[in-house]
C-alpha cells in the first residue's frame, strides 16, 4: 500500500472517538456503540498512540477533550459526514439518477431538436449535470475519438466507424428571405425563382455533406447559385439575411420563431436536406448517466 495511504489508525477509532466526543461519557458513548466500555477505552488509547497526542482528558467526575481531541472533532465531524453519504452518492450513479456528461452539438441542433431533449432529461434526471458545448462536426468527431466527450449531436453524414448513431432530425429545407424580398409575399418558392438572389452559406469543411446536397439541389433546378458570404458560426448567416444581404437555407422546425425582418418559405422541387444524428463510441458501453440521456434523447425502436 503506498505510504500516503498508511494510517495510525482506522475508520472505526474514529467513530468510537466521536462518540465519546459528543457524549463526554465513556458508558453513555460504549452503550451507543453497543461495545463493551473497556473495549472502547482500549480502542481510544489506540487512536491516541496512533496519533501521538492525548485526547481526552478523564477524571472520577468527568472527560473533557483536550486541545487536540477538540481539534480532531471539528475536522472528523464533515469526514464522516461525507464519508456516510457515499454509499448513496454511488448508487445513484450506478443507476443513472447522478452523473455528469459532456454533450456536443451544432448550431442547427439547438436551434431545432435539441432544447426539447434538454428539456425532457432535466425533468427525467434532474441529477445529471450536462457541459454542453457548440462545436463544428470535425472537433466533435475528434473529442469522441479522444473519449473528451460522451456524446455529439451533428449532420448525419459524418458518420465514422467506432460511433453509434440515432437519427434526431431529417427535414426538407425551405429558404429565409429578407421581409422585403420581392418574392416574399408568395407562399411557396422554386430554388429557380432565387437564381438572382444572392446566397449566404457556411464553409463546407463544416458540414460536407449538407452544402454538396445544397449545391446538387441548385444543379436540379438548373441554377448556378450566388454565394454572397459563407460565415460561420450559421447563427451569422441568418443575421446577415435579417441585415438584407442574401437568403439562406432553413429547415421548417428552426423557423417557427423568427425575427420581423425575415420570412420563411417553402420550396417545391429540389431543396437540400438536413440531417442530423446523435452519436457516442460503441465501446465502452455507455455508462449510466449515458444511458439515461440516450433514453430520453432517441429511444431505441421497439
Amino acid at each position: 500500500m503506498p505510504r500516503e495511504y498508511q494510517f495510525p489508525f482506522e475508520l472505526r477509532h474514529l467513530v468510537y472517538f466521536r462518540e465519546v466526543a459528543r457524549t463526554l461519557h465513556f458508558r453513555k458513548a460504549a452503550e451507543a456503540l453497543a461495545v463493551a466500555q473497556p473495549a472502547l477505552s482500549r480502542q481510544i488509547a489506540q487512536l491516541e498512540t496512533g496519533l501521538g497526542a492525548k485526547l481526552f482528558v478523564r477524571s472520577r467526575r468527568r472527560v473533557e477533550l483536550t486541545a487536540a481531541g477538540q481539534a480532531l472533532a471539528e475536522r472528523l465531524e464533515p469526514l464522516l459526514r461525507s464519508l456516510a453519504t457515499v454509499p448513496a452518492e454511488l448508487s445513484a450513479l450506478a443507476s443513472g439518477e447522478s452523473g455528469y456528461l459532456r454533450v456536443a452539438f451544432t448550431g442547427l441542433a439547438m436551434a431545432t431538436v435539441l432544447p426539447g431533449i434538454l428539456r425532457k432529461f432535466h425533468r427525467r434526471f434532474p441529477g445529471i449535470r450536462l457541459a454542453l458545448n457548440e462545436s463544428p462536426t470535425s472537433a466533435q468527431l475528434a473529442a469522441l475519438a479522444a473519449g473528451e466527450l460522451a456524446c455529439g449531436v451533428f449532420p448525419a453524414d459524418a458518420v465514422v466507424p467506432g460511433l453509434r448513431t440515432r437519427q434526431l432530425l431529417h427535414e426538407r429545407n425551405g429558404v429565409l428571405l429578407p421581409a422585403d424580398h420581392p418574392l416574399a409575399h408568395r407562399a411557396k418558392l422554386r430554388l429557380r425563382e432565387l437564381a438572382q438572389t444572392p446566397f449566404v452559406l457556411f464553409p463546407r469543411t463544416n458540414n460536407p455533406g449538407f452544402y454538396d446536397r445544397t449545391l446538387a439541389a441548385f444543379a436540379r433546378a438548373g441554377v448556378t447559385p450566388r454565394i454572397a458570404e459563407e460565415v460561420w458560426p450559421r447563427a451569422n448567416g441568418i443575421g446577415l439575411v435579417r441585415a438584407g444581404l442574401g437568403a439562406t437555407f432553413m429547415c421548417p422546425s428552426e423557423a417557427r420563431h423568427l425575427p420581423p425582418e425575415v420570412v420563411f418559405k417553402e420550396l417545391n422541387g429540389p431543396a437540400p436536406e438536413s440531417r442530423l444524428v446523435l452519436g457516442w463510441k460503441t465501446t465502452p458501453e455507455p455508462d449510466p448517466a449515458l444511458a439515461a440521456f440516450l433514453a430520453v434523447a432517441a429511444p431505441a425502436p421497439g
